[in-house]
C-alpha cells in the first residue's frame, strides 16, 4: 500500500516510516517542514486545498495522520492554534480521505478522558476531555468518525521514542546531573514506545477492521514509578521523591487515571503490546549513547 504519513518528521513518524517499509508498504512522508528526502512532501494540513492536491497527486491507498499540536500546557494559552492543527487539520484529511475513498488512521490520546473512572478505559467508555489539548484531539476524532467511513482512531499514551524529546531522556539527564529528583506520583498511565505504536499501526492500516483502538504498553504506573524504573535500568542511583500534581501548578489539567485497556486489539485478534518495562528495556538497549552518559 502507498501510505501518506503526516507528521513524518515527528517522534512517531521517524519510527513509523521504516516500520511501514518493513511491513511491505510504501510510505509517503509529509510534514510542515521540508524533509530530508527529495520525494518528501511539504504539507500544511490546515490548508484544505493543499491536502486535497497532495492526495490527488500522490494517490495514496491510505493516510496515517500523525501530525499534531502536542504542547499540552501551551494549548491552554493557544486554543486557536491547537484547534487549527488537531481539529481543522484532521477535518481536512477526513474530507480528502472520504473523497478518495481511502482509509484514514488518526493518532489520538488518552487525554480525551477525564481520568475519574477508577479503572482502565476501553474504547467503549465515554470521553470527557478536561484540557484544551484533549478537547482539540477529541474534536479531531469527531471529524474522523462523522466524515470518513473507512477510519481507524488509535489512542495512545505517554509516548516516547528516539526521534524527539521525551520523558525517558529527561529523567536520565536529570538523574546524571542532579543529586535528587521529584516526580509526580498521582497520575497513572501506560508508557508506550514509538516503535511499538508504529508496529500496531502497521498491522491495523491494512486490516480493514475499521474502528477505534487503544494501543499502549501493557501494565500501568505513575510518572514516579516510571522515573524510578528508568533510573534503575539506566544504572543510576539518584534518589527520587514523590510529588503531587497540584504542587507542580501546571496550566493544563491532567487526567489522574488515564490507563487505557487495548480491548479492541484483543477482540480483533491483534498481537498484544509489550509490557511497559519490557518495552523500556528495548528502548534503553537501542539508545545511541550509554545510559550513564545521557
Amino acid at each position: 500500500m502507498r501510505i501518506l504519513v503526516t507528521g513524518a518528521q515527528g517522534m512517531l513518524g521517524q519510527d513509523l516510516l521504516p516500520t511501514l517499509k518493513q511491513a511491505g508498504h510504501q510510505p509517503i512522508a509529509a510534514d510542515l517542514r521540508p524533509g530530508i528526502g527529495e520525494d518528501d512532501l511539504v504539507l500544511d494540513i490546515t490548508d484544505l486545498a493543499a491536502v486535497r492536491r497532495a492526495v490527488d497527486q500522490e494517490k495514496p491507498d491510505a493516510i496515517v495522520h500523525g501530525a499534531a499540536y502536542t504542547n499540552v500546557d501551551g494549548a491552554e494559552a493557544d486554543e486557536v492554534g491547537a484547534y487549527r492543527v488537531n481539529a481543522l487539520g484532521t477535518w481536512n484529511l477526513a474530507l480528502a480521505a472520504q473523497a478518495a475513498d481511502i482509509p484514514l488512521l488518526y493518532v489520538s490520546t488518552d487525554y480525551v478522558f477525564d481520568g475519574t473512572l477508577g479503572r482502565a478505559y476501553d474504547e467503549y467508555d465515554a470521553t470527557n476531555p478536561q484540557s484544551v489539548y484533549g478537547r482539540s484531539k477529541r474534536a479531531g476524532e469527531i471529524h474522523v468518525e462523522r466524515l470518513c467511513r473507512k477510519h481507524y482512531i488509535v489512542r495512545t499514551a505517554w509516548l516516547y521514542g528516539h526521534g524527539g524529546k521525551n520523558f525517558v531522556e529527561t529523567i536520565l539527564k536529570a538523574g546524571a546531573e542532579r543529586p535528587e529528583l521529584k516526580v509526580v506520583n498521582d497520575q497513572w498511565g501506560c508508557p508506550t514506545t514509538t516503535v511499538d505504536l508504529a508496529g500496531a499501526i502497521a498491522q491495523l492500516i491494512g486490516s480493514g477492521r475499521y474502528g477505534t483502538y487503544h494501543a499502549t504498553g501493557q501494565g500501568a504506573c505513575t510518572w514516579f514509578d516510571f522515573a524510578v524504573e528508568i533510573l534503575r535500568q539506566g544504572g543510576l542511583s539518584t534518589p527520587v521523591h514523590p510529588q503531587t500534581t497540584e504542587g507542580l501548578n501546571r496550566p493544563a489539567p491532567r487526567p489522574a487515571y488515564s490507563v487505557l485497556r487495548n480491548r479492541a486489539l484483543e477482540l480483533g485478534g491483534f498481537p498484544a503490546m509489550p509490557d511497559w518495562k519490557e518495552a523500556l528495556r528495548g528502548y534503553m538497549a537501542s539508545r545511541k549513547v550509554p545510559a550513564s552518559q545521557p
